[in-house]
């Protein structure tokens, strides 16, 4: 059985495309999750869903590989954990498609190659954060020493995550942890009044 998912980050983006493209594609409304998350929240409860209720023979779709996963590290363990699962994943508009039902060996060599490409961007965010410590120490400073952002600091990290930025980047981008970045995010969010958050829903 297929079964569709569809994310977008912000509330400004809309579903829509990504909702006509599964059901194109012969999944019904009700066999269709989506999760409309904002900010650095990265929770996504119809994704969680989703992975709970897919059973040994079913196919999770979406239109994208970026849809699964927030960078292609996290889409790579999501195919290889549903794999492990007997769960198959299927994209439909991916320049390099990704169906790992098909028997013919060209799902082996999509999922090479995208473990080959994570390869690659993990080494050049060593080398950058390498390059970033020796800038650091030849100006003085104490590489990764945890710096205070400032509130304009923050809503452009804010802005970067609701891109889909990789958390670890943009922590890197501002010499702060992925911990800290999220500490300060939090508190700016605890210092504003309380709002309505939107969750995704299934659609039905």
């Amino acid at each position: 059985m297929d079964l569709g998912y569809a994310r977008v980050s912000t509330t400004h983006q809309d579903l829509e495309r990504q909702l006509v493209a599964l059901g194109e594609h012969g999944i019904p409304e009700e066999r269709i999750y989506a999760d409309k998350k904002t900010g650095a929240t990265i929770d996504r409860p119809q994704f969680t869903e989703l992975l709970r209720y897919a059973r040994p023979g079913d196919t999770i779709v979406a239109t994208n590989l970026d849809r699964l996963g927030r960078n292609l590290r996290e889409c790579l363990n999501v195919i290889h954990d549903l794999t492990e699962r007997g769960v198959g994943v299927k994209t439909l508009r991916d320049p390099l498609p990704i169906d790992t039902t098909d028997t013919s060996g060209m799902a082996e060599i999509s999922v090479a190659m995208l473990a080959l490409f994570a390869h690659m961007e993990r080494v050049f965010m060593r080398e950058r954060a390498a390059h970033a410590r020796e800038v650091a120490a030849a100006q003085g400073k104490q590489p990764g020493r945890p710096r205070k952002l400032s509130p304009a600091q923050l809503a452009m990290a804010r802005a970067a995550l609701r891109e889909d930025q990789p958390v670890e980047q943009v922590a890197e981008a501002f010499g702060v942890s992925r911990a800290t970045l999220y500490r300060y995010l939090a508190e700016a969010t605890d210092a504003q009044p309380s709002a309505g958050k939107p969750e995704g829903k299934k659609q039905r």
